[in-house]
């Protein structure tokens, strides 16, 4: 492997953490983004002339914060201010020395992309700003993917992200972790940040974006402990214990029914199932968040021992509580469905509330919503009208993989 191969490695691996430490010394994003390229650019010159940094990573870092310093040095040349940026580069030397750095030292303290994602969640920001600007610039997920996530073009996203940066920049808020009430007020972003990078590795099947997703969530947890917090981690294990049935040989989306759950990962189930039940145990006097009671619902689908025993009636009374805490198309379109498995509801019933909300058949869900129409028709003996559903389905699908899974489905004459 060449220096400029080992330099691209270290970009691709560990951009973000560097990012994190450097924006953790300097409380700027814009500025600390700006050393970080500066000192990558540096490195590559330092390896034409074979002087490639030992670790990387720890080389980039030392270099990015000492850019960042000296650039508020310029900007901020009061004497008040002076101390203090002299206080930080010398905080910023001994954590991580220069190029005699040792191979394997680490200069990351935990996981310094936790921090930022919370540094971005900038109050002066809309929500959708927020949660963009951290996927993109902490968790590293291209622009194209959350425009697609917001359903934007890639333009207009990237224009959003600079302005979000540059209010960021101009604010003059600073973030500490050791503001309480700030951090307090912070994480609910930074759980719905997580919550989307791991959705973005599973519907790509991207083992590295679901690593980075549960090891945020493992952290975030620790941070603060909350019901949401546990709720998340535990959404997170349980989807993440039941990957290895997720796809079949043929490299097709497999139903929940067509799962073999002997394969399922138990040590995750365990830990995930745990964690749900002290997210919906310990809910405040406003009652279960979101991801508590989306953990609750996994959890019931990973005791069961089969498809046929899935306990619906409970499953439904829980996604009767997301639609009230976060009434999305997901929620509604999950609480269909539920219902229509039922006992409690039936397919007739499911099929009455799933066309009254004709919203779910315009959007990015119409495909699911097409195959979850499919499925009741089937369970309601209409096999000829499922069929139709299922084309439909077919048809409204932008995914290759999603279009063969449910090809697979109609031939088989199943849903």
């Amino acid at each position: 492997m060449t220096a400029a191969e080992r330099l691209e490695r270290a970009y691709r691996d560990d951009a973000a953490r560097i990012l994190g430490a450097v924006a953790r010394t300097t409380g700027d994003l814009l500025l600390a983004e700006d050393a970080v390229q500066e000192a990558f650019a540096r490195a590559l010159i330092e390896a034409t002339r074979s002087r490639e940094p030992t670790n990387p990573a720890a080389w980039i870092t030392t270099v990015a914060r000492r850019v960042a310093i000296d650039a508020q040095r310029r900007e901020r040349t009061s004497s008040r201010v002076a101390p203090m940026l002299a206080a930080q580069l010398a905080i910023a030397e001994r954590s991580a020395p220069d190029e005699d750095v040792e191979d394997g030292v680490s200069v990351f303290t935990g996981d310094e992309r936790l921090e930022l994602i919370l540094l971005v969640a900038h109050p002066d920001l809309p929500q959708e700003a927020r949660v963009a600007l951290a996927l993109r610039h902490v968790c590293g997920v291209p622009t194209a993917r959350v425009a697609e996530a917001f359903l934007v073009s890639e333009p207009t996203m990237a224009a959003r992200l600079t302005r979000a940066k540059k209010r960021i920049h101009d604010s003059g808020i600073r973030f500490s972790l050791d503001d309480a009430a700030m951090v307090s007020a912070r994480m609910p972003d930074a759980l719905t940040t997580v919550y989307l990078l791991y959705s973005a590795g599973h519907a790509a099947a991207d083992d590295r974006l679901r690593g980075d997703a549960i090891a945020l969530a493992r952290d975030a947890h620790r941070s603060v402990g909350e019901p949401e917090s546990a709720g998340l981690l535990a959404l997170l294990l349980l989807t993440e214990a039941r990957q290895p049935t997720r796809l079949t040989s043929d490299d097709e989306f497999a139903t929940l029914r067509e799962a073999d759950r002997s394969r399922w990962d138990a040590a995750l189930l365990a830990e995930g199932e745990r964690l749900a039940t002290e997210a919906l145990t310990g809910a405040g006097p406003e009652g279960d968040g979101r991801f508590a009671l989306q953990a609750g619902i996994a959890g019931l689908h990973a005791i069961a021992p089969t498809w046929e025993a899935t306990d619906w009636p409970s499953i439904v009374r829980l996604y009767d509580g997301l639609v009230r805490v976060w009434p999305s198309a997901a929620a509604r379109l999950g609480r269909v469905v539920a219902v229509g498995h039922s006992p409690d509801g039936g397919p007739e019933v499911a099929l009455a509330e799933l066309d009254a909300d004709p919203v779910l058949f315009d959007g990015p869900l119409a495909p699911r919503a097409h195959a979850a129409r499919a499925e009741l028709l089937r369970l309601a003996g209409a096999t000829a009208a499922a069929a139709v559903e299922l084309r439909r389905a077919i048809a409204t699908s932008g995914d290759d993989r999603t279009r063969r899974s449910l090809q697979r489905l109609l031939d088989a004459g199943t849903v």
